[in-house]
């Protein structure tokens, strides 16, 4: 999670745009995740400036992001700077976690998904909602030279052209999430497709 430093100077308006560019469904995608999720202690990973909190209402959560200007304006009450790839939990401790726009910017997703399965108790689940390409060749194309266009014009009206034009190239880092998940320590309890095209996913993993 090196790319703390690219959301920090955008943190006031994140969540805003991040609202305008799904056309207002990003909270739904975001709940379908968390609605597969067991109560109890809930770790959000990449928090941010708290826009899943809303949805939060039976868990006891922790946010936890690396970018202290994003994380300083989430009135989340447990709030903590680290990386995912180091998370300074102890084995168990968390009956759940919760990751919405993350996966692309980690430096080891590997690494990440190991820290998320030590950290669970027997049992527990990880929710996560990514972005990346659409799976068809022409949809992907399709997505690429539009996303190409928008993302950097609503960086340049949100005063933020070079961290748009990183969210576009970000989206084709990763294989698309049937491979990505399908050789992990969890078990996969669903994966599927959302958003315009396909290139929203959701996928909830379960600690074996």
């Amino acid at each position: 999670m090196s790319n703390g430093k690219v959301f920090a100077d955008i943190a006031g308006n994140y969540d805003r745009i991040n609202r305008i560019l799904s056309l207002g469904q990003d909270q739904k995608w975001r709940r379908r995740v968390v609605d597969q999720l067991p109560d109890g202690r809930l770790l959000d990973l990449g928090a941010g400036t708290g826009a899943a909190n809303e949805i939060f209402g039976r868990f006891d959560i922790v946010a936890l992001d690396p970018a202290p200007q994003m994380l300083g304006l989430n009135p989340a009450r447990q709030r903590v700077v680290a990386v995912g790839e180091r998370l300074p939990f102890l084995d168990g401790s968390f009956d759940a976690v919760f990751s919405a726009y993350v996966v692309r910017n980690l430096d080891s997703i590997e690494e990440t998904l190991a820290e998320i399965h030590r950290i669970l108790r027997p049992g527990g689940r990880a929710g996560i909602v990514g972005l990346g390409r659409p799976r068809s060749d022409m949809k992907a194309r399709l997505h690429r030279a539009g996303s190409a266009v928008v993302l950097p014009l609503v960086g340049a009206i949100a005063g933020a052209r070079a961290e748009y034009v990183y969210l576009h190239k970000s989206l084709d880092k990763l294989d698309h999430p049937e491979e990505l998940y399908a050789s992990t320590p969890f078990s996969v309890v669903d994966l599927w497709r959302m958003g315009p095209l396909g290139f929203v996913y959701g996928v909830v993993l379960e600690k074996r």
